[in-house]
């Protein structure tokens, strides 16, 4: 099947997402060139839709995905994908600050690394990162899974809820409220169920398992003086 060829130069964005959203109704690949690392590409994207991203893009790209294919060839600015509720996201090079802030389903794997907060107050859906995640990655994750294969930054997995940060590698730095636990072999699998399919399944990582220590979920304001000594 051929596919749609969309430029972007210097353009106006909303021209370039209308014509992109006209392209997603054919059922054709879509390719997006001379990016110029611009920002807001491909933003409500809908389901069903195969489209590449040349280069590199600003901030927000793919942001409030329901349900398309977006491939981005080399990095990528703040907040890619947030608040996607389905689809892929595949990140070539590096992403920028909060990627994946707020999403509530799907996946964003990026394969270098990822800037601070990543995950910032995600619902759901799974971020796979081959590098390693800035400082205060899965700050106030209420759902999902921040999985880092290379290590994590400072204050990581700072004020969770119920989301769940696992990192191989060396981490700088735990965030308020979190507990190391040991993961169970069940749980390992369910992680290797979301890594297969990117490839990147290892049974010899040494998997830390971060989750909520839950001090914070019952906080009172009579006891403000035992919060800050978490």
């Amino acid at each position: 099947m051929s596919e749609i060829v969309i430029e972007v130069g210097k353009r106006h964005i909303r021209e370039i997402n209308e014509e992109i959203q006209e392209a997603c109704k054919t059922g054709q690949p879509i390719r997006v060139v001379n990016t110029l690392s611009r920002h807001n590409l491909g933003v409500g994207l809908p389901d069903n839709v195969d489209i590449t991203f040349e280069g590199s893009v600003g901030y927000y790209c793919g942001g409030l995905n329901t349900g398309a294919n977006i491939k981005i060839e080399r990095n990528s600015g703040w907040a890619t994908g947030e608040g996607m509720a389905k689809g892929h996201i595949e990140v070539g090079g590096r992403a920028g600050m909060s990627c994946g802030a707020a999403m509530i389903g799907g996946t964003i794997h990026v394969k270098g690394d990822a800037g601070p907060r990543c995950g910032v107050a995600m619902k759901g859906g799974n971020i796979v990162v081959e590098g390693t995640i800035g400082y205060q990655s899965g700050f106030m994750a209420h759902a999902g899974k921040i999985i880092a294969l290379g290590g994590a930054g400072e204050s990581c997995a700072d004020a969770l809820w119920e989301g769940e940060v696992w990192v191989a590698g060396p981490v700088e730095s735990l965030g308020v409220d979190v507990n190391v636990v040991e993961p169970t072999a069940e749980e390992v699998a369910e992680v290797d169920a979301i890594l297969e399919p990117l490839g990147l399944v290892d049974s010899s990582r040494d998997w830390r398992k971060m989750i909520s220590g839950q001090r914070l979920w019952y906080f009172e304001s009579r006891d403000a003086s035992a919060w800050l000594m978490i």
